[in-house]
């Protein structure tokens, strides 16, 4: 599984509004065609977490390419309101705000 973390800004009071609007979304066909077998958004003192898994390492790869389908564009708009870049004057796409993973551990089963 690879997993990706975009990091951002969000006040604490939009949360229920952001979940809202990915409820919607992740009832499309939209999460499948983007590989994403996984969405858990998390907030921490204004700070918005959005972990996406995916089956295999080309979840990156097939986000761009749903970028032109209209879902995604609305939901990248109706988000707007609620999220901002971490740091605004770097950001030019969501790549610019994910996270680096530097250690990862899973158990043996």
């Amino acid at each position: 599984m690879h997993s990706t973390l975009i990091v951002a800004r969000m006040a604490p009071e939009s949360s229920a509004e952001v979940a809202k609007l990915f409820t919607a979304f992740d009832t499309t066909e939209m999460p499948h065609r983007m590989g994403t077998r996984r969405r858990q958004l998390f907030s921490y003192r204004g700070l918005y977490f959005h972990l996406q898994d995916f089956d295999t390492a080309d979840g990156g790869e097939r986000i761009e390419a749903a970028k032109t389908d209209p879902r995604f564009i609305g939901i990248s708009n109706d988000l707007k309101p609620f999220i901002e870049a971490y740091d605004p004057a770097t950001w030019r796409s969501p790549a610019d705000a994910m996270a680096t993973r530097f250690y990862a551990w899973e158990a043996s089963e």
